[in-house]
């Protein structure tokens, strides 16, 4: 099951290229992530009250809290660059090198989370370097 939420994730996050690529034209790129925050912000917020699971919040630990403020910073961090990306490249270019996290998060999670690191992964993750670089030459 976990594998058409991670195909329904790649389907969405081309969308948010595509949408975002043309909704960044003649716009201050940290603008226009600032509004798609607050339209995800929203959305999130809004799932979790119709769920029901905003009474979860009390039983998050300081460790838990701390990692995901990181998360946030960190997504935060990567949607400013790629939004300044997205306006001054061609997305066919930005999105495959955006896609390179794909790799990097592989090499990270051998490195910090002491994941094992196969020999099918590790081609897989060359392979998608090696594309990426095919992809913007």
């Amino acid at each position: 099951m976990w594998w058409i939420y991670a195909l329904l994730s790649a389907f969405f996050a081309s969308l948010t290229a595509i949408f975002g690529k043309i909704g960044v034209a003649n716009v201050n790129s940290d603008l226009a992530m600032a509004i798609r925050t607050i339209v995800i912000v929203v959305v999130a917020w809004g799932i979790v009250m119709a769920r029901g699971e905003f009474k979860g919040i009390h039983e998050l630990s300081k460790h838990s809290l701390l990692f995901l403020f990181l998360s946030g910073l960190a997504t935060g961090l990567s949607w400013i660059f790629y939004y300044k990306a997205l306006q001054i490249g061609k997305v066919s270019q930005v999105a495959p090198v955006d896609k390179l996290s794909v790799a990097l998060t592989i090499i990270l999670s051998v490195i910090f989370l002491k994941e094992v690191l196969t020999l099918k992964t590790a081609i897989g993750a060359i392979l998608i370097m090696v594309g990426t670089f095919v992809l913007i030459s």
